[in-house]
């Protein structure tokens, strides 16, 4: 498959080269902070996940820091840990017992790492005609060089 893209590619001419190298290269940098973006995600669920674990461990009455944001904690005291709150994002929260809120960061996990992985074998197909159009572009370039030299 790849040689036929590449074999498509000899026939075009410079100016086309380059827009499909600069097209793919931007592609492939897009692929890429989307990739970062789930990576982060991942973490984060993975974080909360882990948080939720030991959330279930401790004892009603215990007492502990709630994060309100990233860097800021108040002390608080747990009430009943069968009961969570879950972000389902932009905002919103739903009430759900530990386990629903266990297998919610389970599935959204599987889902971006499902997601991860087709991202994955889309930018290494999209870097793959990149490069493909780079050394064809090199070639062509070598071959017109002589040629305005003259």
């Amino acid at each position: 498959m790849a040689s036929s893209k590449g074999g498509g590619m000899e026939k075009m001419s410079v100016e086309q080269l380059k827009a499909i190298k600069e097209q793919t290269d931007l592609e492939v940098n897009l692929l890429q902070d989307s990739l970062n973006n789930i990576r982060t995600a991942t973490s984060r669920l993975e974080s909360a996940s882990t948080a939720l674990h030991d959330l279930s461990l401790r004892p009603q009455g215990a007492k502990m820091l709630v994060p309100l944001t990233a860097s800021l904690y108040v002390p608080g005291t747990l009430d009943d840990a069968r009961k969570v709150l879950v972000d389902i994002g932009t905002g919103y929260f739903v009430e759900k017992t530990m386990d629903e809120g266990k297998d919610y960061c389970e599935r959204k996990i599987n889902l971006l790492k499902s997601n991860f992985d087709q991202l994955i074998e889309v930018a290494t197909k999209k870097k793959t005609i990149s490069d493909e159009a780079a050394v064809i572009l090199q070639a062509k370039l070598k071959q017109l060089a002589p040629a305005s030299s003259s």
